[in-house]
């Protein structure tokens, strides 16, 4: 068994998020997500086919970006962990989103971490 981390780091994209009525139209949003990722053995080549591409976790917020948005910040990283535990290699999700622009002093942002769940 080999276990590793999967990181994509402050990915910024424009989405609607929020309750306000100034949030109905599209604001920076910054999205980070933390995968454990086991594999069924050590890696044997230097191939893609041997790992997960995390190509999809972009393209996948980067689809949820385009669409109808969230009132919170809570569904929207649940619907981005949901996608990445939806792979069976991914273990455990820690998914980190940030408003940048809601005050001018400060960021505003809700963590998730899920784990897969253990059947006997």
């Amino acid at each position: 068994m080999a276990e590793y981390s999967i990181i994509l780091d402050q990915l910024d994209v424009a989405m609607r998020l929020g309750i306000h009525p100034h949030e109905m139209v599209p604001q920076r949003v910054r999205l980070s997500v933390e995968m454990t990722v086991r594999y069924p053995r050590p890696l044997s080549a230097d191939t893609i086919d041997e790992v997960m591409d995390y190509d999809f976790v972009r393209a996948g917020i980067q689809g949820l970006a385009g669409g109808p948005g969230f009132a919170l910040q809570e569904t929207l990283v649940e619907a981005i962990a949901a996608m990445c535990l939806a792979d069976q290699r991914v273990q455990r999700v820690r998914v980190r989103s940030m408003k940048l622009d809601v005050y001018p002093d400060a960021r505003v942002g809700c963590e998730v971490v899920r784990e897969r769940s253990v059947t006997p």
